[in-house]
């Protein structure tokens, strides 16, 4: 995983084609690069996050924030039910209990 200005890239090896290929996974918009070596891919990505920021600049347009933290989720009732009981159980709120329980189950992610 990549990281430049708030955007994170991921990138995969194309062992037939000999390049590293990637894209900025944390927004809606389209933003990817490539590059045959670690050094050449991380500038490609640097770059192409400035194109994306020069190209919004120039329409006229914000770009895009990788994520505001708003979730909208949609779950079963009864799976809201369960969560909304042991998030009273632990003594927190619905929202808080689903942060901590998403942060404990993502900590690998960085």
């Amino acid at each position: 995983m990549m990281e430049y200005k708030g955007f994170a890239g991921k990138v995969e090896y194309d062992d037939e084609a000999g390049i590293f290929h990637g894209e900025v996974i944390n927004t809606k918009d389209v933003i990817t690069f490539q590059g045959t070596t670690v050094e050449e891919i991380r500038q490609a990505f640097h770059d192409s996050v400035e194109d994306y920021l020069d190209f919004c600049a120039q329409l006229g347009h914000a770009p895009e924030k990788p994520f505001t933290g708003k979730l909208m989720l949609r779950i079963p009732p009864d799976l809201h039910r369960r969560a909304y009981i042991s998030a009273k159980q632990a003594g927190k709120s619905l929202n808080n209990w689903i942060a901590d329980s998403l942060s404990n189950t993502s900590a690998h992610v960085a």
